[in-house]
């Protein structure tokens, strides 16, 4: 091991045996080993690189100004929530106080815009201070202007050092991934930055209001990895809007079926054969079951007028009425509600509304196949289902079609039995009384 300076310049201790003051060793190694040549910090170095260190992550990061952000400072009960979903915020309030006392592994919040997952991952980096630790807490958008500008020939620090430094931060949070400008290189800085870490096992806490399906598929690789890493959703509302539950009353089309309970269901003995009647009746059975504790996915197929939209509604209802917000609505609606958005007099974006549905505590989607299959809906559709699938969420979907006539890409997750009930209702057509198809006709509780 020889010493070598820099520059020109004397920067170790002049006193070192090792580098006797250039402040960089080279091994002594032989020619082909991979670090034959290659310069090294002298251990003499290492106090002063890591005061240099400390304040390259003070510089970089933004926590002056997020000090107010405390675990003590957050409401994990919300504001005027459901019971749902005070749950899954107080799940999330407590899986990020877990992860600040023990920070191991990654922790990836995903949610809406205003949810307090900022604010989370925040507490995080302050309650690391308060325990002598010096996280890196910086918005992703940020972050890259910092890289880009270590290019600059005037830069303080080249951007090797400064790269490298960011990527062996012992706590790095990165908020809000998926704003920034994903350029090419953006994209490699990030898969550079990230996957290092993912190697090596570093603290990473990461925020980002996109689904994994809408990352990178070389970044999502990384953060949908079980082992490594801890993924929670975050279902609460934007708390700048006052945080109470928006119910997407424009699109709600529930209030029409408010006759439809499993009290008004005809089970039509008297009409049916035994089989039929049978069938009818397992239906009803398996609808009330969910209604009791929706888990996963019910998907209801069969003929127009067999009933499968009345033991929707009614499970909807019945959750309305134990004090669980629902929201029903028609596929067709569902689309003209969304491409109501890019009309110049829309009051409302297309993110908002879109997130007011993905994140409806339970979705009933009734008439799924009777829209038209532009590519845009197709694409609309399966961004919503895949959200409510990777995060688990209740969802009643009702289908004229088989399965296998579907979208490949929504069919392939109704056929997760892990997560999803297919049940055909095979009885022919209600045709009056009362009892299955009461109601207005689908044709005039349409809105336009």
């Amino acid at each position: 091991m020889s010493g070598v300076g820099v520059r020109g310049a004397t920067v170790g201790d002049p006193d070192c045996p090792f580098c006797h003051g250039m402040g960089y060793v080279r091994l002594d190694v032989p020619v082909g080993h991979p670090n034959f040549g290659r310069l090294f910090p002298c251990t003499c170095r290492l106090p002063q690189l890591e005061v240099q260190r400390n304040e390259t992550l003070r510089t970089l990061g933004n926590l002056s100004a997020l000090e107010r952000y405390t675990f003590e400072s957050f409401n994990p009960e919300g504001h005027g929530l459901s019971p749902e979903r005070q749950a899954n915020l107080r799940h999330a309030y407590e899986t990020a106080r877990s992860f600040a006392r023990r920070p191991e592994g990654w922790l990836l919040l995903i949610g809406g815009y205003g949810c307090g997952k900022t604010h989370l991952a925040a507490s995080i980096a302050n309650y690391a201070v308060e325990r002598g630790m010096l996280p890196l807490f910086v918005t992703v958008p940020d972050l890259l202007d910092h890289i880009r500008a270590s290019f600059a020939s005037n830069a303080a620090q080249p951007y090797s050092e400064r790269f490298d430094e960011i990527r062996t931060a012992p706590l790095l949070i990165l908020d809000d991934l998926g704003t920034e400008n994903t350029t090419p290189w953006a994209l490699e800085k990030l898969f550079q930055l990230l996957n290092y870490r993912y190697l090596a096992r570093l603290a990473t806490v990461i925020t980002t209001n996109q689904e994994l399906e809408r990352i990178d598929a070389r970044l999502r690789s990384r953060l949908a990895d079980p082992e490594l890493v801890e993924i929670v959703t975050i279902l609460a509302p934007d708390f700048r809007l006052g945080g109470a539950e928006r119910s997407a009353s424009e699109l709600n089309t529930l209030s029409y079926y408010s006759d439809m309970s499993f009290g008004t269901f005809d089970l039509r003995r008297h009409e049916l054969e035994p089989p039929e009647a049978e069938n009818l009746s397992r239906a009803l059975t398996l609808a009330r079951t969910y209604a009791s504790d929706p888990q996963g996915w019910l998907i209801l197929t069969g003929s127009y007028g067999c009933g499968k939209t009345h033991l929707a509604a009614a499970i909807a209802n019945e959750r309305v009425r134990l004090g669980h917000p629902a929201l029903l609505v028609v596929v067709p609606d569902l689309l003209d509600y969304l491409r109501a958005t890019f009309s110049p007099q829309s009051g409302a974006s297309l993110d908002r509304r879109f997130e007011e549905v993905r994140r409806a505590p339970l979705l009933v989607l009734d008439d799924l196949g009777t829209e038209s299959a532009t590519p845009w809906a197709k694409e609309k559709l399966f961004q919503l289902l895949n959200f409510r699938y990777v995060a688990r969420m209740p969802t009643v979907v009702t289908t004229v079609m088989a399965i296998k006539e579907l979208d490949p890409k929504i069919g392939i997750r109704f056929m997760d039995v892990s997560r999803c009930t297919i049940f055909r209702v095979e009885v022919p057509p209600y045709l009056g009384g009362t009892g299955a198809m009461q109601g207005p006709s689908k044709v005039h509780r349409r809105r336009k």
